[in-house]
Order: C-alpha cells, then structure tokens, then sequence
C-alpha cells in the first residue's frame, strides 16, 4: 500500500534482524506489544474571512494511529527496544497523517510517525530513527493536553524528526539531560530556506510534583546564519489541579518582520486543568507570534472507560495557524483566513 522511508525502512529491518538473532546474546523472551487508537472528531469551523474559505461542517481524524513496540532483554542490565508507529487518516481513509498528507514535493506525506530503534540501560537510553524529540518532551509537551486534531500547535518546534540521533540520560536526584542529532536530510519537511542538521539539547527537574524544564533547539544556519529556538517551561501538580506554562523564543538572523522563525517571535502559553471524577476540564490561553497570535482552546474530556473517551473542544485562533478546508492538511494552508474558530466533539479508543 505504501513505501517506507529508506532510514526508517532500515531501522525496522535492522530491528527484525536483531529479534531475528535470538541466540546471540538475549536470554529472555521479547515482550511485543501491539496497540492501535482510533481518535476521530466532527467539527464545526468558522474562518475569519469567508471569501478565502467559506464555514464548514464535517468529520476529521484525530491523530489515529496503530504501531507495535518491542522490549528484547539482552542481559540482565541492558535491553534492545523498537518502535513502528503508522498514521491513520480516518476521515479520508488512507494510512497517513491527517496534518501532513503530502504535497508535490512529498505526495504521500508522512506515512510513518514513528520508526526507531534502541537501547536501554542504566546509563540512559539511546536511539535512532524517527522519534519524539527531545526539546518538545522536555518543552512543550507539558501544554500539549487536548484530544482534538487542533491539539499541538502553540509551539514552534517539531514533534519528530526521521534519521535523528537521541540519548537521555537516566534521572539522577530529579535532573535529567537529553540531546539529538539530526542529518540534514532528517530535515526535508523543514520551512527553511536551507536543509542543515539539527541539534537538540533539553534539561529537566523534578521535585515532588514539579517539573522544570529548558531546551535549545537548534535548526543550524537555516539561510539566516543562525536559527534557535530557545524554552522554558514549568507545571505542577496540585491533587486534582495541574498548571503548566511555556516561554519559548526565536533567536535567528532572520530580520523579516511576520515570518514563522522571525528574530525574537514569542510563544507563551499558561495551561490549566481540573479533574472531576471520569471528567477533566482543559484551558490554555496562549500568544503565539505569527503562529496563531492569540489563541484560546478549552476542552472536556470525559472517560467511559479505560479505553474509551469523549471530548468536546473549542478552539479560537488570532491568526491562521491550522485552521484549512474540510479535511485538509499542510498543503491546504491558506495565511490569508486570518485566524477563525473550531468547535469539535468526537471519541478515542485505544485497543
């Protein structure tokens, strides 16, 4: 149905081989665990600007993906781990992600969302392939609660990167380090002008029911001789009660005013949720330079079981960041909406 990603191809052949191997080295049985999550929204999206897209009601996937996960003992101290995770674009029934769905450069977007291979032990753990990122775990991961497809995008940076190298130190006294490397051609889907490797570098701190947390993101010379994305974040948890915040800022050559990776763009956002039995009540209010500007987004999310969910969301956006037409994507952005407002109710169920 679809052609695998030369890297993450290789790292899940790479993977088959090693479980393939079972009398090299490992002395236990491999623990394989397979899952999928169906996530699925209807909404209701009302553009600022009706002469670029007119309002619209329709049905949008929510992230569904299925993938399986692989933990393969090879001592007592040290254990090979992998991952394939593939997108599910339910609303328009094909097997990619329902915001990256591909352009002329890329027709069939990104198929994979995660494909890495690993070890892990009590010196850390290191990894190749397509993965988190370090930054937005660290970062911007403590704001990233709702449930809907408009989940996510109140931050400048990415959430996985393909061909990415990352080690993560294990934790020690509540600090704990991690840093990536990405090739250039890791980068393919980046918005700069040149395709340079990528550093990530991220700290965090933990005591009691705290987290703090830094990063660097570095995009290399980007065109501009330097692109960074410095954050901050904090959050706390307080019983039923937890706040988070996020500062993040560009540090870049690029002197042009209004554009994504401009020197000095912002992100500030302020998180908050409160939990009500089976229900939790989401806030975050937000102010995302040239991404969005001012953004609101509230949510409820009400648990029926352990496996499934219902959510109902409002989100509001200053300037167009993504909101696009009826089951659109990336390539259907359209800057001059002009910001707009979604209201979304839908379900997940994870098998």
């Amino acid at each position: 149905m679809f052609t695998l990603h030369l890297a993450s191809r290789d790292v899940v052949l790479g993977l088959a081989g090693c479980l393939a191997s079972t009398g090299l080295a490992a002395q236990d049985t491999p623990v394989v665990d397979f899952y999928a999550s169906l996530r699925a929204q209807v909404e209701a999206v009302s553009p600022d600007r009706d002469d670029r897209l007119d309002s619209y009601v329709g049905f949008r996937d929510a992230y569904s993906r299925v993938g399986v996960k692989v933990d393969y003992p090879l001592g007592a101290a040290l254990t090979l781990t992998g991952q394939l995770e593939l997108p599910v674009d339910s609303a328009n029934f094909r097997m990619r992600d329902p915001y990256d769905q591909g352009d002329a450069k890329r027709p069939h977007g990104e198929r994979i969302r995660l494909a890495q291979l690993g070890l892990r032990s009590r010196f850390g753990t290191i990894a190749y392939g397509q993965q988190w990122m370090p930054y937005y775990n660290a970062v911007a991961a403590p704001v990233d609660m709702f449930s809907t497809y408009y989940s996510g995008f109140a931050t400048y940076t990415v959430f996985r990167v393909a061909q990415t190298l990352a080690y993560s130190t294990p934790e020690v006294s509540g600090f704990s380090l991690s840093a990536a490397y990405t090739g250039s051609s890791g980068n393919a889907r980046s918005t700069s002008r040149i395709d340079a490797p990528r550093r990530q570098l991220a700290a965090t701190y933990t005591f009691g029911n705290t987290r703090l947390a830094a990063g660097v993101d570095d995009r290399g010379d980007a065109g501009y001789g330097r692109n960074r994305l410095f954050g901050l974040s904090a959050s706390h948890k307080a019983g039923k009660l937890y706040l988070a915040a996020k500062v993040e800022r560009f540090d870049s050559g690029n002197r042009q005013r209004g554009s994504f990776a401009s020197d000095g763009n912002q992100a500030i956002n302020l998180f908050g949720s409160y939990e009500m039995g089976r229900t939790t009540v989401k806030l975050m209010l937000a102010r995302v330079e040239n991404y969005g500007d001012n953004i609101v987004h509230l949510g409820v999310d009400h648990q029926l079981s352990d496996d499934t969910k219902l959510f109902a969301e409002y989100y509001r956006e200053g300037s167009t960041a993504v909101l696009t037409p009826r089951r659109g994507g990336l390539d259907d952005f359209d800057a001059g909406i002009s910001g707009g407002q979604a209201l979304a109710a839908g379900i997940r169920h994870d098998f």
